[in-house]
């Protein structure tokens, strides 16, 4: 029904214009009475064999939503009736911030992708705190944190310390975004010798706190081998708990989407089936050069249960997925935990 009827519908319509009223739609027909419980009994599977035992967390299910769905923390407890075994918010900045001019959304259909410069675009925060204060403790809920776009380089660790800090009480583990090919300066957020710094002065943070939260850095996935080799080291020098890969794609390389189409878009960061290889080379990559050392968290492209098993068996823990889910609707999730079953039982 969803691919049928209600998917063409809204991709008549401007990307981000469907992405608030599809919010709106959720957030509403969750209050009438039984719509969540119908909800949940047609998209959760619940089965304990499905559980992960990572960061001293246990996920319910490996199949998350990724970081940019909800950035404001407004709709997590109405998203966790489709039977995500986790959600990720943010990215959070210490300050609200319009993000990058518009258009900056847009769909490549003959691809299954997106291009989005949004440039960290959300409202701070204390907006943030606010919407988090109404957790209903249905679903682990990440933390995905950034700096703001004006902030000076040498402020950016004091941007990422204060979302640390005051998000510390209200999320489940924390991800340093540091891979967004749409902010400023990322030359530096992806250099190793800052990060070791950035994750350092975070985690000693994190010790000042009675309780330690998982800390996660997330990366691009149009690093090269000598790059990934570096945060192979990082990862083993800093102790960090995981990596997330990836993060979106500058390259336009292999796209059916005409030449003429991708100038008019420009810039942004491409997400969906384009990148579904390149992420899933880059976490085979991390998980061999490190002897599966650290956990990893696979994202990029996942359209179908079989895109999340390949993901899977390079060597991903755990699965997010946000592209896929607006291609294909909520029953994707439901599919990716019932073939993970099945692999469970046939292996």
């Amino acid at each position: 029904m969803y691919k049928l009827l209600i998917r063409p519908l809204l991709f008549c319509f401007d990307p981000e214009k469907v992405h608030h009223f599809t919010f709106s739609f959720i957030k509403n027909s969750s209050k009438i009475p039984f719509v969540s419980s119908i909800v949940k009994a047609l998209y959760t599977v619940e089965d304990k064999s499905l559980e992960r035992h990572l960061f001293g967390l246990t996920f319910k299910n490996p199949v998350g939503l990724a970081a940019g769905f909800d950035k404001n923390a407004v709709l997590y407890n109405e998203l966790s009736n489709f039977g995500f075994g986790f959600i990720e918010i943010g990215t959070v900045t210490p300050k609200g911030q319009e993000g990058n001019p518009k258009k900056r959304l847009f769909r490549l259909k003959a691809d299954q992708g997106i291009i989005n410069r949004m440039g960290f675009n959300n409202e701070g925060l204390e907006a943030a705190i606010t919407q988090l204060k109404k957790n209903k403790g249905n679903v682990i809920i990440g933390g995905n944190i950034g700096k703001n776009t004006n902030t000076l380089p040498e402020d950016y660790t004091n941007d990422y310390l204060e979302c640390f800090n005051a998000l510390h009480p209200y999320v489940d583990y924390f991800v340093l975004n540091v891979s967004c090919p749409n902010v400023g300066s990322h030359a530096k957020l992806t250099d190793k010798d800052y990060l070791e710094e950035l994750i350092s002065e975070v985690q000693k943070a994190n010790r000042n706190f009675a309780t330690q939260k998982p800390i996660l850095l997330k990366i691009a996935s149009d690093l090269n081998n000598h790059q990934l080799d570096e945060i192979v080291e990082l990862v083993a020098e800093t102790k960090i708990d995981g990596v997330i890969a990836s993060n979106t794609s500058v390259s336009r390389e292999g796209l059916k989407t005409s030449d003429d189409m991708l100038k008019a878009i420009g810039n942004g960061g491409l997400s969906g089936q384009p990148i579904k290889d390149k992420s899933t080379q880059v976490i085979k990559y991390l998980a061999e050069m490190s002897d599966k050392a650290f956990p990893i968290i696979g994202v990029g492209g996942i359209h179908s249960a079989k895109d999340a098993l390949e993901k899977i068996e390079a060597g991903a823990d755990l699965v997010q997925v946000y592209t896929g889910f607006i291609y294909e609707g909520p029953k994707l999730i439901k599919s990716i935990n019932k073939a993970i079953l099945k692999m469970k039982k046939d292996s």
